[in-house]
């Protein structure tokens, strides 16, 4: 593919988009269960004039686009109140989740830098079921992670297993409120003090959960408290792109105070060009995603966001409940917000995914890693409140479809051969087990179960193999001559 000789007209190019478009999840029927957070026509047609009004506007230059400056401190303001409205929490708008927890990461190492000079080798204690995307800001910024075990039956966050960990090195302790793969919320007001003890940074990671649980709480869940409320909280996350139903890529990271949002920052005039000032990770962005959050929060207000959130609330229950009333389907945690997961006994969930798909809806997989069985999630959204009875009908007849499919005996023959190997599994071992999970020539198979129970027979660092050059061989570069 090259730049064509001659340009296309508006006509072609628009065709040739559309055409891409046409293999991809038709969500707005609000059955795609995950990735999507749609609120309806009227909030879309705002946020996108809102983010073409500032496509073009540069958020890197708050001198030259200053209002880009006061929408962004409009919308911190925003979401430090919503997070218990505590005198002094700044913070910055982001492009997204792991933008925010990447930058949670880099402040307490630079803060554990100038503060604690004597750690050389930094540590961050993440319990597993911490977001990935903290895995991503520890590899990135030389952190190292320590994973710690949660509860086995309620997957919320161990502070036992919390302060075991904690060594001369650690510099950060993560909780989710809520965490995204079991939807329930850590016990954050026992965390912090054990954070404030050891004089440690503690972040909470609110980004799928911070928005919609102050909301469930106003309409009646019985949750402990988890923002700045707390003492020993130092930092938070938030999606506006989630449950605040922004476009993405808008988050917000936020901090206690101004001192320690300073060690969040990049600043250098150590070249020959212009002075570098960047608060997040981005330089250059377009200003499209931060109007388009104003515009949305400010057009459905705390009472549309109410009645929005009252909805997803209700269509929960009822999911959950259809669930419990499913035989052979079991919850993974009890869901403390709209994120729910679920396994089955006597067959591989991951059949459900198939037979969800060829019913129209799309439920994730996700593997059975440390003490979680494999399961099925789902991630409710505003639709979903009147297709509750259609869902649970579809999830009913996939399960009745799936009970007679048990288990794969390639996967199980995969894991024994993979316990052979054991701490012997080189890389050039993996163009067999790419064959074993059906990935000849770089194509999946045509359905996912049998791929994905294979992968779930696997260690997450040999799955981290396959996937990767599973991903190598999509972004190929590809000339005709």
């Amino acid at each position: 593919m090259r730049i064509p000789v001659h340009g296309k007209s508006k006509d072609q190019v628009k065709t040739e988009l559309e055409a891409f478009a046409g293999r991809d999840a038709s969500w707005r029927d609000g059955k795609t269960l995950g990735y999507i957070y749609d609120a309806g026509p009227e909030v879309e047609e705002i946020a996108k004039w809102a983010y073409m009004r500032y496509l073009t506007e540069n958020a890197l230059a708050p001198t030259v686009f200053p209002s880009l400056l006061q929408i962004e401190n409009e919308l911190v303001a925003i979401a430090a109140a919503h997070l218990g409205d505590v005198p002094g929490v700044v913070g910055n708008f982001t492009s997204g989740g792991t933008e925010s927890c990447m930058l949670a990461v880099k402040t307490a190492r630079d803060f554990a830098r100038a503060t604690k000079p004597q750690i050389k080798e930094p540590e961050a204690i993440l319990p597993v079921t911490a977001h990935a995307a903290f895995h991503k800001g520890c590899h990135y910024t030389g952190v190292k992670k320590v994973m710690v075990p949660v509860d086995p039956k309620t997957f919320k966050a161990d502070p036992a297993a919390i302060e075991k960990a904690i060594t001369q090195n650690t510099i950060l302790i993560v909780s989710s409120a809520v965490s995204y793969a079991h939807g329930v919320l850590d016990p954050i007001e026992a965390i912090a003090p054990i954070a404030e003890k050891h004089n440690l940074l503690f972040h909470v990671d609110g980004c799928i959960g911070g928005f919609l649980l102050p909301y469930f709480k106003r309409l009646g869940a019985k949750l402990g408290e988890f923002d700045f409320r707390v003492p020993g909280v130092t930092s938070m996350s938030m999606d506006f792109h989630k449950y605040a139903y922004c476009p993405k890529g808008a988050s917000v990271i936020l901090h206690r105070s101004k001192e320690l949002r300073r060690f969040q920052m990049f600043v250098t005039s150590d070249w020959t060009g212009y002075t570098i000032i960047n608060p997040t990770i981005q330089s250059a962005k377009s200003g499209g995603p931060m109007a388009a959050a104003w515009a949305v929060l400010n057009f459905l207000g705390d009472d549309g966001y109410l009645r929005l959130a009252d909805r997803i609330w209700k269509a929960t229950q009822a999911i959950v409940a259809g669930i419990r009333e499913t035989h052979g389907l079991r919850l993974v945690g009890e869901p403390d917000s709209n994120q729910v997961a679920f396994t089955s006994d006597g067959f591989s969930c991951f059949h459900l995914i198939d037979e969800m798909a060829a019913r129209g809806w799309g439920v994730q997989p996700q593997f059975g890693y440390h003490g979680s069985e494999a399961n099925v999630h789902i991630s409710i959204g505003q639709k979903t409140f009147e297709q509750a009875h259609e869902f649970l009908s579809a999830l009913r007849a996939s399960v009745e479809a799936c009970r007679a499919k048990g288990f794969s005996q390639t996967a199980v023959r995969v894991k024994a051969e993979v316990k052979k190997i054991g701490a012997g599994f080189r890389p050039e071992m993996l163009s067999d087990l790419m064959r074993a999970v059906g990935l000849e020539d770089g194509q999946l198979p045509r359905k996912s179960a049998e791929f994905n129970q294979i992968l779930d027979a696997l260690p997450p660092q040999m799955t981290a193999y396959v996937l990767t050059e599973f991903m190598n061989d999509r972004y190929i570069h590809r000339s005709k001559h």
